[in-house]
C-alpha cells in the first residue's frame, strides 16, 4: 500500500482525506434514517442536511443561494448547464471536460496564457440567437495550469449580454478566495475530493431566482432538483473538509513551486501559466521530447505520484486539451502536472528535481543514439 504522502503530487485529483473530514464521516456513519422519511430518525438526517447545507452556504460566501447536492463535480457541471432555460452555451476552451463535452455547447478561445479571450467572448454572445439567455461556462482556476481566470471582466461582459454565468471553482476552493455573491454569477461548482473531503460528493450553487430542469427524475430530493436519496454520511464529511480548507496558509507551497519550477526551467523544462495569476499549488511543466505517458509510468516507478492533465479519463493519457487550446501543441503532449498541498515536503520536491533530471539526461543520451526512451 502506498503511505508516502510526501512523495504525492497530485492534489488536483483528489486531495488526501482530511482529518476532519474522516472523523466527521465516522460520525455520520453511526446516523441512522433517511432524510426523506418522516419519523424521527429521519427528521433528524434531514436537519443535519439543511445544517450542513447552512455551513456550506456561509463557507463560499452566500446568504441566499440554493445548494443542491450531487454525486461530485461532473454531475455539478451537466446540471449547471443543462439544467437553466437557456439558448447557446459558451465554454471556455480549457474547462474541465464534464462541461467541455456536454453536447451543443461551443468553446471560448483563449490565448498562449491560457487566459479566455474576452473580445472573442463578446463577440460570439452578440452574434448568438437571442430568443433565450446565453450561458456562459468558465472554470474559475484551470485543472491543470492553475491559472486564474478574469471574473470580475468575464461576468461584466456576460451580464451585458443578459447571460447566466456558470463558475466551476472546483479547483479553486480553498487555494485562492471564492464567494459565490462576489463573483456575482448564477452557478457554482464545487467538489469534496478537491478540498479533502470523500469522493462521490458535490454541490452546485445557484442563484434563488433560477429555477432548472433536473437531470435525475424521482423522489424529488434536493428541491426536486436532483432526485435520490442524498448521501449524508459523504455531505456531512465534505462539509468538514470544506470548512477546514478554508484555513489553509498556501504561502509556503507557492514558494516552494516557484523554487522547483525556477529548477526545472533551469534544466531544459517548459512551464506553463507562470506568466499569469495562478494557483499557489499547481505546475504544468514540459519535459521535452519525452511523451508524457512515459514520464508519469517513470515518476511512478520512482515513488511520485504525478499525472498528465484531469484524472478523469478513464486511466488514458492522451495530448492534453488544456494546452492544445492554448496552442502548445508539442507542450500538449510532454507535459505533467504537478499539484502540490499546503505543507509540502521540501526534501521530497528536490527529490524529484533530480528523478527529473535523471530522467531528462537520460531521455537525451537514447535520442542521441536513436533508441527509443523506454
Amino acid at each position: 500500500m502506498t503511505t508516502n504522502l510526501a512523495t504525492y503530487l497530485d492534489y488536483n485529483a483528489s486531495a488526501p482525506l482530511r482529518i476532519a473530514a474522516k472523523d466527521a464521516l465516522l460520525e455520520a456513519l453511526s446516523f441512522t434514517g433517511n432524510p426523506s422519511s418522516i419519523h424521527s430518525w429521519g427528521r433528524e438526517q434531514r436537519a443535519r442536511l439543511d445544517k450542513a447545507r447552512a455551513r456550506i452556504k456561509t463557507a463560499l460566501g452566500t446568504k441566499s443561494a440554493h445548494v443542491i447536492f450531487t454525486s461530485g463535480g461532473t454531475e455539478a457541471n451537466n446540471l449547471a448547464l443543462r439544467g437553466p432555460s437557456c439558448g447557446a452555451i459558451f465554454v471556455g476552451a480549457t474547462s474541465h471536460a464534464s462541461t467541455l463535452m456536454v453536447p451543443g455547447t461551443a468553446p471560448i478561445p483563449v490565448d498562449g496564457n491560457g487566459l479566455l479571450d474576452l473580445g472573442a467572448l463578446g463577440s460570439l454572445l452578440t452574434q448568438a440567437p437571442q430568443d433565450h439567455p446565453c450561458l456562459v461556462s468558465v472554470s474559475l482556476a484551470n485543472h491543470e495550469t492553475g491559472v486564474l481566470q478574469p471574473f470580475d471582466a468575464l461576468t461584466q461582459i456576460a451580464k451585458s449580454h443578459g447571460a447566466l454565468v456558470h463558475c466551476d471553482a472546483s479547483q479553486a476552493v480553498g487555494r485562492t478566495p471564492v464567494s459565490f455573491d462576489d463573483l456575482g454569477v448564477d452557478l457554482m461548482t464545487v467538489s469534496s475530493p478537491k478540498v479533502g473531503g470523500p469522493p462521490g460528493v458535490g454541490a452546485l450553487l445557484t442563484a434563488r431566482s433560477l429555477r432548472l430542469e433536473p437531470l435525475l427524475w424521482g423522489g424529488g430530493q434536493e428541491f426536486s432538483w436532483r432526485s435520490g436519496t442524498q448521501n449524508t454520511p459523504g455531505i456531512w464529511a465534505f462539509t468538514a473538509a470544506l470548512e477546514a480548507c478554508l484555513q489553509d496558509d498556501w504561502t509556503g507551497a507557492e514558494r516552494a513551486r516557484d523554487a522547483l519550477e525556477a529548477r526545472l526551467i533551469n534544466l531544459g523544462a517548459e512551464s506553463y501559466g507562470k506568466d499569469t495569476p495562478r494557483l499557489p499549488n499547481t505546475l504544468c511543466v514540459r519535459m521535452p521530447g519525452v511523451r508524457a505517458e512515459d514520464q508519469v509510468m517513470a515518476f511512478d516507478v520512482e515513488g511520485f505520484g504525478v499525472s498528465a492533465g484531469a484524472a478523469c479519463s478513464s486511466g488514458k493519457v492522451t495530448a492534453s486539451s488544456v494546452l492544445m487550446a492554448m496552442g502548445h501543441t508539442n507542450g500538449a503532449k510532454e507535459s505533467l502536472r504537478l499539484s502540490l498541498g499546503p505543507t509540502p515536503d521540501l526534501q521530497a520536491l528536490d527529490a524529484f528535481y533530480h528523478a527529473w533530471q535523471r530522467l531528462f539526461d537520460r531521455a537525451r543520451s537514447h535520442a542521441s543514439h536513436g533508441k527509443d526512451f523506454l
